[in-house]
């Protein structure tokens, strides 16, 4: 584990678990070795926070290309920060560039890390489950690594769009562990991965109870 990472679990990762005390269930579906994707559900940017308090091991997240190319002292801090949390960087520019982040995570599940990914591609403009977008099953069957769903409840009530900074409240926050979903031996058609996706966020929909939606959830307003 990244020394900063480790650092940030000893304190920002405590004070989560000490003072919000987020339920946690399924903690045995998570791999003690060997990478893994994580595919969850997406109510708050908070969600990341609480996803990386109560996983064990060290969760590589995506981190946008300015945080990697910045100047000056600011620059330099930023990138010496993301790469000292391990942090995936991810293009914007989209296309051949936006790629890149799939680049370089596969190498990152190879040597055994966890992987994040938001298959809705936004946080849910209103609580309800979206359709999932295939990349998570790209790079699972890329990789040949599990996926393991999770369902987050009660992030968007901690920390709803908006707010800054999570709302101290107890007891309020549920991380939900799925059964791992093997990838090994799967096909990369198109067809195969629609399925694998679709199978996906039915096991996050019985983790979460959430109303599923069989469209793509709308783009995030800038706020």
């Amino acid at each position: 584990m990244p020394l900063l990472y480790s650092i940030g679990k000893a304190t920002v990762g405590n004070t989560l678990m000490i003072g919000w005390r987020p339920r946690v269930e399924g903690i045995e579906h998570i791999p003690r070795t060997g990478g893994a994707i994580f595919a969850g559900n997406h109510l708050s940017v908070a969600d990341e926070l609480f996803l990386g308090a109560v996983v064990p091991r060290h969760l590589a997240f995506w981190a946008k290309s300015d945080y990697f190319t910045g100047t000056g002292v600011k620059g330099f801090l930023n990138r010496k920060l993301m790469e000292g949390l391990g942090a995936i960087r991810v293009e914007r520019a989209g296309g051949r560039a936006a790629l890149t982040a799939f680049d370089a995570a596969i190498p990152a599940l190879h040597s055994g890390d966890l992987v994040a990914v938001y298959p809705e591609g936004t946080r849910s403009p209103d609580g309800k489950l979206y359709r999932g977008r295939t990349g998570v099953a790209r790079l699972a069957v890329a990789a040949g690594v599990p996926i393991i769903p999770v369902g987050m409840l009660g992030t968007e009530k901690v920390q709803p769009i908006g707010r800054l900074y999570p709302k101290l409240m107890r007891n309020t926050v549920t991380v939900k562990f799925g059964k791992p979903i093997e990838t090994i031996g799967r096909s990369d058609d198109r067809t195969a991965l629609r399925e694998l996706t679709d199978q996906v966020m039915l096991e996050i929909q019985k983790l979460t109870g959430q109303e599923y939606v069989s469209r793509y959830a709308p783009p995030k307003r800038e706020e």
